[in-house]
């Protein structure tokens, strides 16, 4: 475990010393003929900002945080996901798209969904997928197309999910703090209510009117009833036939009946 946290800690660092070269690196050079002439560098940047790579590095992101969910630590998935991120955002920071604040707006986003996975509750993944939104709009050339760029990477990603589920049975590790997986029967421990069955058999008498349901009082004790659907008129003495749960059902008591 502590090799595999080092390996993630070396990529990550790695990642984020590529991200931070320096902004202010000139993007081409003059030739010979005192012509600006195009570098690798700038090519590169441009194939980073380019309307169709935009989609898909969003979704190379958001398809690496969809299968963090699916495992119980973090790991190699969310370390390409989040590259994929730091692309963008360095192709739109050294093209003046965006700024560091921006950055620093989708960090903090990361930061605190990376909280949400130790912390209970589910405010903070709240606020930080908010604040990746945020950034990726304040970023973004066009709304137009950052939107439908998000939208793509959201509809494979939410794809990814139901794909992981139904067909590899996988179950979402970051929503067990917030789903209750105990079961709650009486097996278990616990109880919803507490059991009468010892009151069947036992004569009472209505306290009020049975239409069907009422009060009988057995002793000292007012007990919530219910007849089997027949009217039964105050004063009446009535029997205990059954309990289910919170519901006691009762019927007259007949001559027949043993006291």
């Amino acid at each position: 475990m502590y090799q595999a946290m080092t390996a993630n800690l070396r990529s990550l660092t790695f990642a984020f010393i590529l991200f931070f070269i320096p902004f202010h690196v000139s993007a081409t050079v003059v030739g010979a003929d005192d012509e600006i002439q195009q570098t690798f560098f700038s090519s590169f940047i441009d194939f980073l900002i380019h309307p169709i790579v935009i989609p898909i590095l969003l979704t190379i992101g958001f398809l690496g945080l969809v299968v963090e969910l699916f495992t119980p630590r973090f790991g190699l998935a969310g370390i390409v996901g989040i590259i994929a991120f730091l692309l963008y955002f360095y192709g739109h920071m050294v093209a003046g798209l965006a700024g560091i604040g921006t950055f620093l707006l989708f960090v903090g986003g990361i930061v605190l969904l990376l909280l949400e996975l130790i912390l209970p509750g589910g405010i903070l993944g709240v606020f930080g997928f908010g604040a990746i939104l945020a950034s990726f709009f304040m970023s973004a050339a066009n709304f137009v197309h950052i939107g439908i760029s998000l939208i793509i990477a959201f509809t494979i990603s939410i794809l990814a999910c139901m794909v992981m589920i139904k067909v590899f049975d996988k179950k979402m590790n970051f929503f067990k703090k917030f789903i209750l997986t105990d079961s709650t029967n009486t097996e278990s421990g616990y109880v919803s209510n507490q059991n009468r069955t010892e009151l069947i058999g036992m004569k009472g008498e209505a306290f009020t009117d049975l239409r069907p349901s009422g009060t009988v009082i057995i002793g000292d004790e007012r007990i919530d009833v219910v007849t089997e659907g027949s009217f039964i008129t105050k004063g009446t003495s009535v029997k205990f036939i059954k309990v289910e749960g919170s519901r006691i059902v009762v019927r007259e008591w007949k001559y027949t009946d043993h006291e």
